[in-house]
Order: C-alpha cells, then structure tokens, then sequence
C-alpha cells in the first residue's frame, strides 16, 4: 500500500517516518522523499494511527490525488537540485514530465493553482540555495558552479542570484553570517 506523506525533504526525513513506521509495527518496502511504500493495507483506525504518527513529527498523511501530486512535483524537483550529484543538464520540464507520467501543461497549471508561484519559481528558489550551499563549501568557483547548475554562463548565474538573494554571489561569499533557508521552507516564503 502507498502513502503520500508532505514535507519530507531530506535523508533525515525518511530516516524519522521508517522509526515511525517501526513503532507502529509497519513493514516498509520503500521509503522516498513524499512517498512510503508498505507491506500492510490499513484500516481506517490503522490509517488514523499513522497519521497522528507522522503529525507529531512534523508530516503530514496526505489524502488528497492533488496534494499528492504537488508534493510528488515538489519532491521531484527537490531531488534533482539537493540530492543528486547528477550535473542538471536536462530541460526541467521535459524531466518532470517524464518523470510523473503527466503533461507539463497540466502540472505547471495545477502547481500555480494551489502554490501560488509557477514551477520555474520554484526551481529557480531551489537552485539559489544550492548555490548558496555550494558557495559556503568553497570546492566550487562561481564557473563550475554555474556548469553543475546548468546555467547558461556565470553572468545568468549571477544576475538570478541577485534578483532571488538581493546580492551577488561574491557578496554572498563576503558575508560573514551566511543566510540559508531550510529546504522545506523555499518556495513558501512567495505565498506568505
């Protein structure tokens, strides 16, 4: 049986739902970010039980086939920015498309409805804060980093991270408190 689950976005997030599933006596086949996959079918009680589980860890059990597939955009996306070490050279939505078996059309239309903001605003939020990430580390100079994050030359880079962060990369480097958000938290800040 699978169970969509909203804001889980990290390796740790998939750590906490498997001690959950474990505490509940769940056996999982998989667990992904946004989606658990487990060998029982849950009554309505069992269900309610995994729900208030997950609650009290800060997740929420999804019912809804719209709020699933948002979370499943934005899982998708999430992934291929922040934890993948694949250089992004793909057209994202050609990728999305392909990879949740829907029109492009559909999900960006579907996404702006409910989030607010497009896909592309989305995308764009997550990729300034890898590059903030990818700054900070110090391994990368602003070249390399605008090639892995597939930006067509540093000046594009540069000029997006100032319209998003409000400062150039090599200001952000300057700083001395580096200001990061949580990856949960991006592409929210936009609906507030």
């Amino acid at each position: 049986m699978k169970l969509y689950i909203k804001y889980m976005v990290s390796n740790r997030c998939k750590v906490a739902v498997k001690d959950e599933l474990k505490k509940l006596g769940l056996h999982y086949i998989l667990v992904d970010l946004g989606e658990v996959e487990i060998m029982e079918n849950l009554s309505d009680k069992a269900r309610e039980h995994v729900k208030a589980a997950l609650f009290s860890i800060g997740f929420e059990l999804m019912d809804d086939k719209r709020s699933v597939l948002i979370e499943r955009i934005k899982n998708t996306i999430i992934e291929m920015i922040h934890h993948s070490n694949e250089i992004i050279k793909t057209n994202f939505s050609i990728f999305l498309s392909e990879k949740l078996n829907y029109d492009y059309t559909y999900l960006a239309n579907l996404f702006s409805e409910v989030q607010g903001i497009t896909i592309e605003q989305f995308i764009i939020s997550h990729k300034i804060e890898k590059i903030k990430e990818l700054i900070i580390y110090g391994e990368l100079n602003i070249t390399e980093i605008a090639w892995k994050m597939n930006y067509s030359s540093v000046a594009h880079l540069s000029n997006q991270f100032k319209k998003m962060a409000g400062l150039t990369p090599s200001h952000f480097k300057q700083l001395k408190e580096k200001r990061r958000s949580p990856i949960d938290e991006i592409g929210n800040k936009m609906m507030n």
